[in-house]
């Protein structure tokens, strides 16, 4: 098995694999149906799809228009199947510092509610570099794209959790639904949309549509000298990648204008561009200002049509709901085999849960009265970030010895 040594980001492994294989490719609907619908799960803005690898395995997948090719995250449960590997590269992060070994694998099926793929080509990681099971609180095995979205035309109802595939030559949009054009460059789909900055600055954005962040919006300061961070802004790690954490500021804007829509106090990212290598995501020679996330498309029934170029949006119960940045000023990952051990990863610097003496490495027990055993990772966070002025009273465990830790929820931006 040939290895190869590849500097930088997945772009150009990805982009190889679709050269080789993109023939191949092909999901499809049973003989004479024209749509499917079946149930999601959403954690964290991110929508999670049953997947059966092969027939065999059955797996969940993060539903993400930011990715060219399926990935799985762990080798482990390719080696369950005795999968082939044609090719190993090793990736390296920001320095040239070896970050993550992967693999390519070929003919793989994937097999979802009334959906079948088959002959696809799969990039297998070594190991669970993301993290995506502990950071999310549920079992999340892999990243799947474009192959599906260049296939269908497909609904996300956020609020109802359902997704629907329909053929695109069947597809009627109803005239209340409001729409916008993109362009899908790159296998990847761009929206143009109008931000007004704090100081009343204005600006016509490209952002890419990402429903595989969970983020509302990113903004790069660098692609353009209207997008300045605020005056009034936190530094914070605001998401992970391959390389890590990445870092930046976290700051209040005026207005987002998608569409007819004018969305208020939107809480945007502003990554520090040393660490944000957007190793899934970065297409090479193509322009953006940012990128647009769950926090901000969950709001909304999403309707991706990538064959004709266009993105329908029908607002949701959600969409007048405020933008809270870490009420609590907490980061928690859940741990163990069960996804039931909750610890704190990161504590914000000067927040009231610090002034509480609350640690990075604590593990959490009760969240006002609930034990967690009753609650999930997404519930926990729920209240956590529930609304500025909440009283939260934790039992942590640190060390072997329980106390109580009590404080309240603080809107900083």
């Amino acid at each position: 098995m040939g290895s190869k040594k590849v500097v930088g980001c997945f772009l150009f492994l990805i982009a190889s694999i679709s050269s080789c294989y993109s023939q191949i490719l092909g999901f499809s609907l049973p003989e004479g149906k024209s749509k499917v619908q079946f149930p999601i799960e959403v954690f964290n803005n991110l929508v999670v799809v049953p997947i059966v690898l092969n027939g065999q395995l059955p797996l969940k997948f993060i539903l993400d228009t930011g990715v060219r090719t399926a990935i799985l995250t762990e080798k482990a449960y390719s080696d369950i199947l005795n999968l082939q590997y044609s090719r190993k590269y090793t990736i390296a992060g920001p320095g040239g510092e070896k970050v993550v070994d992967a693999y390519v694998t070929n003919n793989v099926t994937f097999d979802m509610p009334g959906v079948h793929g088959q002959g696809h080509a799969m990039l297998v990681l070594d190991k669970d570099y993301l993290e995506l099971r502990n950071y999310m609180g549920t079992d999340v095995h892999g990243i799947l794209g474009y192959e599906l979205f260049s296939r269908f035309i497909i609904k996300i109802d956020y609020e109802k959790k359902l997704l629907t595939l329909m053929q695109p030559d069947r597809f009627k949009p109803s005239k209340r639904l409001t729409w916008l054009p993109i362009t899908v460059e790159d296998t990847k789909p761009y929206i143009v949309v109008g931000v007004q900055m704090n100081d009343s600055t204005s600006l016509s954005a490209k952002l890419l549509v990402d429903s595989g962040a969970s983020h509302g919006i990113f903004l790069e300061a660098g692609s353009n000298p209207k997008i300045k961070v605020p005056t009034k802004h936190v530094s914070a790690v605001i998401g992970r990648g391959l390389g890590g954490e990445i870092t930046g500021q976290i700051a209040r804007i005026k207005s987002l204008e998608i569409g007819n829509f004018s969305i208020k106090g939107v809480i945007a990212n502003f990554p520090d561009q040393e660490t944000y290598i957007d190793t899934l995501k970065t297409s090479r020679n193509v322009y953006r200002n940012g990128s647009i996330g769950g926090d901000m498309l969950s709001r909304f029934t999403v309707i991706f049509n990538f064959p004709g170029e266009r993105l329908y949006l029908k607002k949701n119960s959600s969409l007048k709901k405020e933008f809270y940045f870490s009420l609590s000023g907490l980061t928690l990952r859940a741990r163990g085999a069960r996804l039931r051990n909750f610890e704190i990863s990161e504590v914000r610097e000067s927040s009231l849960a610090e002034k509480a003496d609350i640690r990075k490495g604590d593990r959490i027990l009760m969240v006002n009265g609930l034990s967690v055993d009753e609650l999930d990772l997404n519930e926990i966070n729920g209240l956590l970030n529930s609304k500025p002025g909440r009283k939260i009273n934790l039992l942590i465990q640190r060390d072997g010895i329980k106390s109580k830790k009590e404080f309240k929820l603080e809107n900083i931006i």
